[in-house]
């Protein structure tokens, strides 16, 4: 009997020297695993630094006119472009005159440059100011404003051409065509729709190539109708901006085979 207590003890001292070895194994694998996350972060982070070495590197050759090919650019598959800013950076109007400045130098004719909160339609005075021979394209003389070689056209857009525009748009056909009396038209296609919008001021060509400004990587609301086949691509935020990655992102649109699915 004297001997049942010693047995307890030893078998206490025993799961307390398990719970300690326990313990300092759960320590050490805590350690093991922050060890790990911070070598892994730092890999990362070494490699990340790299890329934009990398980019800024090749953003400045492309500049230069280092790299030879991209020197020449083939317009001719862009001829509507579009550019969407996020709305907190749209404020800084210098950057934005800054870009389409470059837009222009490169032969770029047709614009569209978008904020969802209409920043840059606030701004739309002062930023035609800054840019010769740049006009409305509301305001285009001609039937296409495609067609017009002498002028770089600007469209400025916000939300309030999307979901505002198609209620409107909505309405002016079921105005058009069953308050009208003619009760015959009763399937609306692409084109009425398009038409619609056009009469409402909010229609306007697809975007061949989109451009995204901010740190976020959608579109931002633009009109969801007008980007069927758009490629869109994302530049990062407007302050770094760089004209050999705009360059690059242009070239390497129209050098790719398009398939839209016809």
């Amino acid at each position: 009997m004297p001997q049942e207590p010693k047995k307890e003890n030893r078998i206490m001292d025993l799961e307390n020297e398990m719970q300690k070895v326990v313990l300092w194994i759960t320590q050490i694998g805590n350690l093991v695993l922050l060890l790990l996350w911070h070598i892994l972060h730092l890999i990362l982070s070494l490699w990340y630094f790299a890329v934009c070495i990398a980019h800024s590197l090749e953003s400045s050759l492309i500049s230069g006119g280092i790299l030879k090919r991209y020197k020449s650019l083939n317009l001719g598959k862009v001829q509507y472009f579009a550019i969407v800013v996020d709305s907190e950076e749209a404020h800084q109007t210098s950057k934005v005159i800054e870009l389409l400045q470059w837009l222009a130098a490169i032969g770029m004719k047709n614009v569209c440059i978008y904020d969802s909160e209409g920043v840059l339609k606030k701004s739309k005075e002062a930023i035609l100011e800054r840019l010769n021979n740049a006009k409305l394209f509301e305001e285009a003389t001609k039937n296409d404003p495609l067609l017009d070689k002498n002028h770089i056209t600007l469209e400025f857009a916000s939300f309030s051409d999307g979901k505002e525009a198609l209620a409107k748009a909505a309405n002016l056909l079921f105005v058009k065509y069953y308050l009208s009396g003619d009760q015959e038209q009763t399937i609306f296609t692409e084109s009425h729709m398009d038409e619609a919008l056009r009469a409402i001021g909010s229609g306007g060509p697809d975007p061949d190539l989109l451009l995204i400004y901010g740190p976020a990587r959608c579109h931002l609301g633009f009109p969801a109708w007008r980007i069927r086949y758009t490629e869109i691509v994302h530049m990062g935020p407007l302050k770094s901006m760089k004209y050999g990655s705009l360059i690059k992102a242009i070239h390497k649109f129209t050098t790719i085979r398009q398939n839209y699915g016809k």
